[in-house]
């Protein structure tokens, strides 16, 4: 997700803009770009594909000062990336208007060919300099910039940030909130905003963020907020805390992992960002092209290792039920060396929190001697090998994961994955009305995973259970079952007891053999239509003298057995699967602590796997 910076400050503002863009290269980018009005009212850009150092190595051969400017790192949605692609964007001459912006204007074709009639000229295959040109256009009636700003964004449709300055009124600056985040930063006769806090740290400590609608006008002594109604309002000044500035520190956490597992309604939030609408999820959020080419998949590939083959194997559940495309789940290290089948319009999708998995990279550029519709990558590494090798890319936007056992990695590939099975079952039959609704518990999403969160006391309880065991056994059903393989895995990961995950229709086919008092059964039990089966599945266990931990959100009365529920109320079945992930990432982690492993670095694993 591109990222924006813009400050009015006392000093030279060219600094303050590299330093926050250079805040936020984690989120991913192909190209950076600023604009500031320097002292006699020119506006000057400098565009420069490629990273943050290039920008800051073609500003050291000018001599640019300024108490003004906006700037920005680009991902490509609409143009491929080059230099006449990158923000900001720029409307009219002496008296011009620059933009920068995230997002995505969905009618912006409409807009464009309606301002190409009235003569404007577009220098680049963006949507967004379509806004630059609607802005100065509203001028022309003689506008203020921030009345111009307001009137523009009315014709608008889709999900963006904005912001906006002009070198007829070099004393402030416009931002704009709808559908993807923008903070406010006050400082000491400086004021910023930017699409991410951490760009702001080093400059501000009291932080606005902007509500859905919000128009914020910042001079160097002032910051006024219009509501969607140009109505003036007041919001909430927030102090920035120490946990804020700890993102590659363990804060007041005991361990990365539990760090992790905390941020990840944060880490889903930043997920979700800037991807949807309110009717529908964006094809142009998998990349430029998306649209066209998902109106041709016919069949899906996925190749991946460990966590993110168990995320594969949920996604395969949503697919076929929703967009009833045929998909197949490989593991990446096997993918080289079998027979490869690839039916005509099958696309390859390899997932991989480090984009450097050897397994997953090599499967990745052995798929190219196929004929693969194309390849979709979903990683959480911008700047990763897969990302490079793939045709699309959607990015997850995690933030760092130190912990070797991943966690809100996986969360945010499963939260990736539903917006891929939602644009693809869009062309097989989802209702729109389906999709609102969709959208609407995604929005939700963040504060479920917080009320699951809540359940980390109730599941230390339970960890002492384990002191003295050495097996575990998981079981599920459907897309439960590998939510349940994960939670094994994660058992096994930092605790080392040994854990295995089974469909529970299979006890009775062999495991049933290994249960007894000392083997702990843990059961994904959600109130949906197998429940009943899995109930007598259950009851195999407890009559052979299983010690059962059922985690469920039905209403579930299984005496002598410990059931731990999940109270969150979901309005959609496809999120239920990551909220049942998070208590077993609790319950590996607290069990760990029981028997004193290191927490964030397991014996014998690494977190990115570059070997083959």
């Amino acid at each position: 997700m591109c990222g924006i910076v813009g400050a009015i400050v006392q000093r030279n503002v060219c600094p303050i803009l590299l330093e926050g863009l250079k805040r936020m290269e984690y989120r991913g980018y192909d190209s950076a770009g600023l604009a500031v009005i320097t002292e006699d009212k020119v506006l000057q850009r400098v565009r420069t594909q490629g990273k943050v150092k290039e920008l800051e190595h073609a500003l050291k051969s000018l001599t640019l000062h300024s108490h003004i400017g906006i700037a920005h790192t680009r991902w490509a949605t609409h143009g491929k990336p080059s230099e006449e692609n990158a923000h900001p964007h720029l409307s009219g001459g002496i008296d011009a208007i620059a933009v920068v912006h995230n997002g995505i204007i969905e009618n912006f074709q409409e807009l464009k060919n309606q301002l190409e009639q009235q003569g404007y000229v577009f220098t680049s295959d963006t949507d967004t300099e379509v806004i630059a040109h609607l802005i100065y256009d509203k001028r022309k009636s003689g506008l203020s910039l921030r009345a111009a700003v307001h009137a523009a964004v009315h014709d608008l449709k889709g999900a963006y940030a904005i912001g906006v300055m002009s070198a007829k009124e070099p004393g402030c600056l416009i931002a704009v909130q709808n559908g993807a985040p923008l903070v406010v930063g006050l400082g000491f006769d400086e004021n910023y905003f930017a699409s991410d806090h951490l760009a702001l740290l080093p400059f501000a400590q009291r932080l606005i963020y902007l509500q859905e609608g919000d128009v914020a006008e910042l001079t160097q002594h002032a910051v006024n907020i219009f509501d969607a109604r140009d109505a003036i309002v007041t919001r909430e000044i927030k102090t920035a805390t120490p946990d804020l500035y700890l993102s590659a520190e363990k804060g007041a956490f005991r361990h990365f992992m539990q760090k992790e597992i905390f941020e990840q309604p944060d880490a889903v939030r930043t997920t979700l960002e800037g991807r949807f609408s309110a009717e529908h999820v964006f094809d142009a959020a998998f990349g430029a092209g998306a649209d066209k080419l998902f109106d041709q998949v016919k069949a899906l590939h996925f190749v991946a290792c460990g966590t993110s083959f168990h995320a594969a194997q949920v996604a395969r559940h949503l697919i076929e039920s929703e967009a009833h495309i045929p998909c197949t789940v490989e593991i990446a290290s096997e993918y080289r060396y079998k027979k490869i089948i690839v039916p005509e319009g099958t696309l390859l999708v390899a997932i991989s929190q480090s984009g450097e998995t050897a397994d997953t990279l090599a499967a990745l550029l052995h798929a190219k001697k196929y004929n693969y519709l194309a390849t979709l990558a979903i990683c959480n590494v911008p700047e990763s090998a897969i990302v490079r090798e793939a045709d699309l890319v959607l990015l997850t936007r995690a933030g760092p994961e130190i912990g070797v056992a991943s966690t809100k990695a996986f969360t945010t590939q499963l939260v990736a994955l539903i917006l891929l099975s939602t644009v693809l079952a869009r062309r097989h039959g989802l209702e729109a009305r389906k999709e609102k609704q969709r959208i609407l518990a995604l929005r939700e999403l963040p504060q479920l995973i917080k009320e699951v969160l809540a359940l980390n006391a109730q599941i230390e309880k339970i960890a002492p259970t384990f002191a003295d065991k050495q097996h575990a056994l998981f079981l599920g059903r459907g897309e439960y079952y590998p939510i349940a393989r994960e939670g094994a895995l994660k058992l096994k990961e930092i605790s080392y007891i040994h854990a295995q995950a089974y469909p529970a229709g299979e006890l009775k086919h062999g495991p049933l053999a290994l249960v007894d008092n000392h083997m702990p059964v843990i059961a994904l039990a959600p109130d949906d239509e197998l429940l009943e089966k899995l109930l007598s599945n259950l009851a195999e266990v407890t009559a052979r003298g299983g010690r059962l931990i059922v985690f469920t959100n039905a209403e579930l009365s299984l005496p002598g057995e410990t059931v731990i529920k999940l109270t969150c109320n979901v309005k959609e079945a496809c999120v239920l699967p990551l909220l049942f992930s998070i208590p077993m990432q609790l319950l590996a982690y607290h069990v760990a602590l029981i028997k004193g492993t290191d927490v964030d670095q397991p014996r014998n694993l690494a977190k990115s796997v570059t070997v083959g």
